[in-house]
Parts: C-alpha cells; structure tokens; sequence
C-alpha cells in the first residue's frame, strides 16, 4: 500500500467523511450508474475515484468483473471485513494521492461521486483519463449549486452553524472563499470535464436523499413524496449533479 503524506489533505476542500453503506444517496447513485446503457458488463473493469469506505463499489461487485478503488484516507480495514463476510472477491482498495501519484493500469468505467470539489486542484480531473482506456464511460457527480443547503459546510463569521440556507447560491468568489469545498453548476462541471478530455453525453440533477433527517414521520413524509424519485427537474430539490460521460477517442 502506498503511504500517504496527508499533510497534503489538511486543508479545507478535504473536510467530510464518506457516506454510510445504509445512505439512500449510496443506492440512489448505483441505481442511476445501471441506467447507463452498456455501463455494466461483467467483462468490464471499474475504477473509483475516492472510493471511501467501498460502499459504492460493493454495490457494484455483482455487475462488473473487477472493481478497483483509491482513496486517501484508510478505510481497509472496514472495507476487508465487509468483503469477508459477504464472500466479495473482485474488489480492491488502495491509499493513495491521485493528485500526485499514478495508477499502474487503464480500466474500462469510472464512478467518481462528491470527489472533484475536494481537490486542491480541480484540474486534476485531467488525470482521471491516465487511467481510462479511449472511449471509457464515466459516472461522476458534484455537489448542486442550487441545493438550498450548502453540503459541505462554510466557515462563516460569528455564525455557528455552517450549513446556512442560501449561501451556496452567493457569487463564486464569494463562496469559495469561505466554503470547505467548491460547488457547481451545469455548466461548470460541463466546461471542467470536456476541457479534461471527456465528451459529456448526459447531465441530471440527483434528489435530495434527505439522508440527514432523522428517521421519522417527517422524513417519511418527505422521501416518500416529495423526494421520491431518484432525480428531478428542479434543481433547488437537488443535493448533486449526476454527470454521464466518456473519454475522448483521440484522449
């Protein structure tokens, strides 16, 4: 395994943890990955670009040969128990800084959820393609815009809380320069990818999985009506863009 100098990552674009397996956004997103027309085929190799705990990829075990995961932070030991007890064999994953460090093989999909907004560099998704065979698809997503609630958080002055309402809608140099990660629009990430060498065929806003609520009869309420379906047309019901692409023939 290759060690980490995570002095690297101690800055504010790298606050957060990675999803519980039990978060609807987990499911939410698989199921949005096996709409993709030709995206899952037990023949093909899958890469994860901060991969977390491997909750996505375990998910995705049963539709893809192998599934390969990379992360900074060391989430191994979770992830080799839940593997033992579920009889997983075609999952891997390893420590490392894919900002600064390469992968030694080229895989046929990538998934690559919440992650971009984290980079110290957001043009690291240039890398992405070192990695991916020519005309490889990919499924990313970015935290939304137009979300009422900021995702990741601000530090904001004399304000205790940092998920204030409407914040992520203020102008982009006012935003970042007070909030733990970037955040994006459609075209936003449109630009970003196809300026890293990849062709974007689909874009959509994924619903709020209201993951955050406590279980309850207003969650209830919620999920089962409001936020029902995987995505939607309105992007202030939305947490995440999910972005559907693939690299460049001449890439």
């Amino acid at each position: 395994m290759t060690k980490v100098d995570k002095t690297l990552f101690e800055g504010e674009h790298y606050l957060g943890r990675p999803a519980d397996r039990t978060d609807k956004i987990i499911s939410r997103r698989v199921e949005l990955v096996k709409e993709i027309p030709g995206f899952c085929n037990k023949d093909l190799t899958l890469l994860e670009i901060g991969c977390g705990n491997g909750a996505t990829l375990l998910l995705m075990s049963r539709e893809m040969k192998r599934c390969f995961g990379v992360d900074i932070f060391d989430h191994t030991a979770d992830f080799k128990k839940v593997t033992e007890e579920q009889g997983i064999t075609n999952c891997d994953i390893v420590l490392k800084n894919i900002e600064a460090e390469d992968l030694e093989e080229k895989f046929d999909r990538l998934i690559c959820f919440e992650v971009i907004e984290h980079f110290n560099d957001e043009q690291t998704v240039k890398r992405f393609t070192r990695w991916l065979k020519p005309g490889a698809l990919c499924a990313i997503s970015v935290p939304n815009k137009w979300w009422v609630f900021e995702t990741h958080g601000a530090k904001l002055p004399l304000l205790p809380w940092n998920r204030v309402p409407f914040f992520s809608w203020l102008p982009k140099f006012i935003h970042e320069r007070f909030a733990n990660a970037r955040i994006y629009t459609k075209p936003r990430i449109k630009e970003l990818l196809e300026k890293s060498g990849f062709e974007v065929m689909e874009m959509k806003y994924i619903t709020a999985p209201m993951d955050v609520l406590k279980e309850g009869a207003l969650k209830r309420l919620l999920v089962n009506n409001i936020f029902k379906h995987n995505t939607t047309s309105l992007p202030f019901l939305s947490t995440s863009i999910f972005i559907v692409a693939k690299v460049k023939e001449e890439v």
